[in-house]
């Protein structure tokens, strides 16, 4: 029998005893018979229990078997040997796999690695092949039959030691305006000349483009006509205050042919820029020696200042030099710029042994922050200057000087309405200190006009 039939059996028994209990009478009469009655259940089920157990031992503690090839049940080796051996099998096969993992996870990490590096460079040529698309861009207003010249002056060239971490690039950009860049045909022009030979005498036409923006110029490879029958300049410091030699210039920009016409149009009819600054003997002569009202003395003014303390400068449009002359004979130096409008000034100024300085207004002035003592502007800053472009200039004027440096702006032109809306507002909006202001009406076109001019000695704060 086996534990299936016996369970069956022991259960059958059960229930007809149980049966048989509930057909007895009532619990006062049949206590004996159910007390025997409990005893045998009690008895049955433990060993029911017993045999219950033993049965499962049998089942997971029995060898294995297995159908022989005619379908017999036979008796096999110990599984327990067998499991082992295939345990094993499994973690030899488990570490081996765990070395292929770690193996695979270094030629991940190394991978990783690659590919960052990869993305890194990547990334630093697109950003180089960025920059050269805005290159591209800045110069495609610019025709595409430009001639070499213009490409060799005006593009970038390659830094023959590659990339250089202080310009961050590997290139260096020629200085050229970008306005020069709205000019294609007259900046072709410009650089239309015999390489190595004599470049055009073209002061005018060139000079007409920095007014217009193209400032700086691109630098040629040419050249400069050179006078006929040169002499050496006069002697310093007589040189200060003597006419030079007509064959110390190239005459051709101008009008006048030479010194004598430009000494004497101060008298002639028509409208010249500094009609008399040529002529030396004149008013150029007792220029800022005096203080009156408008007019300030360089003695006054230096005087604001310790001893010795003013010795660089700068004349924004300074004319012919005289300012800077003055200041020469105090042993100061002044660099003066200067236009070159139908007059050779920046030749004047060099062969008075003074610093000339071909720049427009509307440049960036060329000094680093914080290095200059004074900066003196007569007549040129005035009410013909955008105020947008005039602030800048300000602004720029605050940035070179040094602190407790001095700002003498002399004779500024503006219409009444305008000094003490416009300009009074503006001067210390840039956040200079009035040491002297001076305003007076001018009068030469009629009072109606209702002009005035101000002078004005502005000192950079020291902190």
């Amino acid at each position: 029998m086996n534990s299936n039939s016996a369970s069956s059996t022991s259960i059958n028994s059960f229930q007809e005893e149980n049966q048989q209990a509930a057909s007895m009478g009532s619990e006062e009469e049949e206590t004996p018979r159910k007390q025997h009655f409990r005893t045998n259940f009690q008895r049955k089920l433990l060993h029911l229990l017993i045999f219950t157990n033993l049965v499962t031992i049998a089942v997971f503690t029995a060898t294995t078997f297995r159908l022989s090839s005619n379908g017999d049940i036979l008796h096999h080796e110990d599984s327990a040997s067998r499991l082992l051996q295939e345990l094993n099998s499994t973690k030899s096969q488990l570490l081996a796999s765990d070395s292929l993992v770690a193996d695979l996870h270094q030629k991940i990490n190394s991978t990783n690695l690659l590919v960052q590096a990869l993305l890194v460079e990547l990334e630093r040529q697109h950003d180089s092949s960025l920059a050269v698309d805005k290159e591209a861009d800045v110069f495609s207003v610019l025709p595409s039959s430009l001639s070499d010249e213009v490409k060799f002056s005006v593009f970038p060239h390659k830094l023959p030691l590659g990339y250089s971490p202080r310009a961050d690039s590997d290139v260096l950009y020629p200085p050229i305006g970008a306005a020069c860049l709205r000019f294609p045909e007259e900046l072709s022009r410009y650089l239309t000349y015999e390489i190595g030979g004599e470049c055009p005498v073209d002061d005018v036409f060139a000079q007409k483009l920095i007014l217009r923006g193209c400032e700086p110029l691109p630098r040629r490879r040419c050249h400069p006509k050179s006078p006929v029958g040169y002499v050496e300049p006069t002697p310093f410091p007589d040189s200060l205050w003597s006419i030079p030699s007509d064959s110390s210039i190239i005459w051709d920009p101008y009008t006048c042919k030479n010194y004598n016409c430009l000494i004497n149009r101060d008298k002639l009819p028509g409208i010249y820029d500094c009609k008399d600054c040529f002529n030396l003997q004149g008013r150029e002569k007792a220029r800022w020696l005096f203080d009156r009202g408008l007019d300030y003395g360089i003695e006054q003014v230096l005087q604001t200042k310790p001893a010795g303390s003013i010795r660089i400068g700068l004349d924004i449009g300074g004319g012919s030099g005289t300012f800077a002359a003055r200041m020469r004979e105090r042993n100061i130096t002044i660099i003066t710029t200067s236009m070159n409008l139908d007059g050779p000034f920046n030749s004047f100024i060099a062969s008075r042994g003074l610093i000339p300085m071909h720049v427009s207004i509307s440049q960036r002035l060329p000094f680093f922050e914080n290095t200059l003592d004074i900066v003196h502007s007569m007549h040129v800053l005035s009410n013909w200057i955008p105020d947008g472009m005039l602030e800048l200039t300000l602004y720029d004027i605050y940035r070179v000087l040094r602190p407790g440096g001095l700002f003498w702006l002399d004779h500024f032109f503006c219409q009444g309405s305008q000094l003490n809306q416009t300009y009074a507002p503006m001067f210390d909006r840039v956040g200079f200190k009035r040491l002297r202001w001076n305003t007076g009406k001018k009068v030469d076109r009629g009072v109606e006009k209702n002009e005035w001019y101000f002078s004005a000695l502005l000192e950079k704060p020291m902190t």
